[in-house]
């Protein structure tokens, strides 16, 4: 007799079905478990032994053979332990293999018995419910799989507590979804004094999802700046918060099963590695770009981190979307962020002040930016010079608007391009491409000779021009404009600079 019960394994944010069958046969006694397990599922069979043992029960002294199906798919993570454990209490007639056959299990065993939670339970839940099946899980991650709707769902404490369940000697309850996280408020562009061009700046990325690169001696408020942009943004709309939600899910990110609408802040440290920003390792993880969709990723001392992680950033930014690739699998994640960077000038930082600029100015600037490609610099929407302040800005009273100002006209901003983009799969201006950017973007015939004669100047090539239009958009909405004029265009190309020192 074979018993068969269904559990999932995880490509990126996508759920493959697998099928746990097991079977047992007469021979020296044995346990083994094939199907391209990696380390963390060859071991289960001794956490699926121990914890069987904790709760009175031991294994037939047969051979014991656990097949995980398609053979040819790799297996990774512990949450095979469950399914494996009730399997085999399946086969030796000790929960009905019937009843076992509607539902999706995953779940990490501990030695005496108890559930763990393990990463991707909303995303097996979602997968579940398309199925009509139901979902068995640990106690821990029952509100996470509540998201998805489906029925049943069990979420007990321990084995024994599943195994009383399936008895009908306890009856476990149906878990229920926690209320969103409340959406915290932010940090204030109050506290900023001073920089009103980077504040500009700032408001036009947020309003259309631009991509930022900020300049500046250090000090000058470069990270405050960018610190300050969720509070500016708004809230993640239904939609997107699930799509987050399911990457969260599967890097074990989506804490205690609570989904919220903030938008992510992502900031690495300059010293990560390209598989920490763009996904990857031993079982591609989803990186940084990923845990930043549909929010920031903030890049501080950008020229500091490491040439081929920056140069992977290149595919993200344009696509969003990250294709990671192995020798046994191609794992894709979403990555439609909003890339916002800081730098200095040069690598003392101060190469606008003779006093303190160090003996090989300028020529330490040109060697630092050299550090960034251009295509990289390329696709930056905005670019900004940071000033340091003055003492006598410091001095000033704080100034009268802050940041629930900048919030609501960037709101008004962001809905105009909704209703603008409703039925186009787009979201921001920021992705606009093709008709729909000529459809939208195209400047009134003085914003268009202006354009034409500033990219022949400028030297622009075809994405800088476009990345223009783009910008010029976004400021005509913060402006309540309905078409593009020759304001809005040479604003927006007061932005565009290829020298950022």
């Amino acid at each position: 007799m074979v018993v068969r019960l269904r559990t999932v394994a995880f490509e990126g944010i996508d759920v493959v079905p697998v099928d746990v069958e097991i079977a047992f046969a007469s021979g020296l006694p044995a346990f083994s478990i094939v199907g391209l397990p990696d380390k963390a599922v060859a071991e289960s069979k001794e956490r699926v032994r121990a914890a069987l043992g904790a709760i009175g029960l031991g294994l037939p002294p047969k051979r014991i053979t656990v097949n995980l199906a398609p053979a040819d798919l790799p297996k990774e993570g512990s949450h095979f332990d469950l399914p494996i454990a009730l399997g085999l209490m399946a086969a030796m007639g000790l929960i009905p293999a019937e009843e076992l056959a509607g539902f999706v299990a995953l779940g990490e065993l501990s030695l005496d018995g108890r559930l763990n939670p393990v990463a991707g339970v909303l995303n097996a839940a979602i997968a579940a419910a398309a199925e009509d099946r139901g979902l068995i899980c640990p106690e821990a991650s029952g509100p996470e799989a509540a998201w998805a709707g489906g029925d049943p769902i069990l979420a007990p404490a321990s084995l024994i507590a599943l195994a009383n369940h399936f008895k009908g000697s306890q009856i476990l309850d149906t878990p229920r979804p926690r209320p969103p996280a409340e959406v915290p408020a932010g940090l204030d562009l109050r506290d900023v004094k001073g920089q009103e061009t980077a504040k500009r700046a700032l408001e036009i990325a947020a309003a259309g999802g631009h991509h930022l690169l900020m300049s500046g001696s250090p000090g000058s408020g470069k990270s405050m700046l960018a610190a300050r942009l969720p509070g500016i943004l708004p809230p993640l709309e239904p939609a997107e918060a699930l799509e987050l939600s399911l990457i969260q899910s599967v890097a074990g990110q989506l804490a205690g099963g609570t989904v919220t609408r903030a938008r992510p802040f992502r900031s690495p440290h300059h010293s990560a590695s390209q598989a920490a920003l763009v996904g990857g390792g031993h079982r591609a993880r989803p990186g940084e770009v990923s845990l930043a969709h549909r929010g920031v990723l903030f890049l501080d001392e950008l020229p500091e981190f490491q040439r081929a992680a920056l140069e992977a950033l290149r595919q993200p930014v344009e696509t969003g979307r990250v294709v990671v690739a192995r020798a046994n699998a191609h794992v894709a994640y979403p990555a439609r962020f909003q890339l916002v960077a800081a730098m200095n000038p040069c690598r003392c930082g101060y190469l606008e002040d003779a006093e303190r600029a160090c003996s090989k100015a300028p020529r330490c600037a040109a060697d630092y930016q050299n550090r960034l490609s251009g295509p990289l610099l390329d696709r930056f929407d905005l670019f900004v010079e940071v000033p340091a302040v003055s003492v006598a800005d410091l001095a000033l009273p704080p100034p009268a608007e802050g940041s629930a100002e900048v919030a609501s006209r960037v709101a008004a901003a962001r809905a105009a391009q909704g209703s603008r983009l409703a039925g186009t799969g787009l979201v921001t201006n920021a992705e606009m491409e093709g008709e729909v950017l000529d459809t939208h973007a195209t400047p009134d015939e003085a914003g268009r000779r202006l354009l034409l004669d500033a990219a022949e100047r400028l030297r622009l090539s075809a994405r800088g021009y476009h990345r223009v239009l783009r910008v010029a958009r976004t400021i005509a909405d913060l402006a309540g404009s309905a078409g593009v004029a020759r304001l809005h265009v040479a604003e927006a190309l007061s932005y565009r600079r290829r020298v950022v020192a």
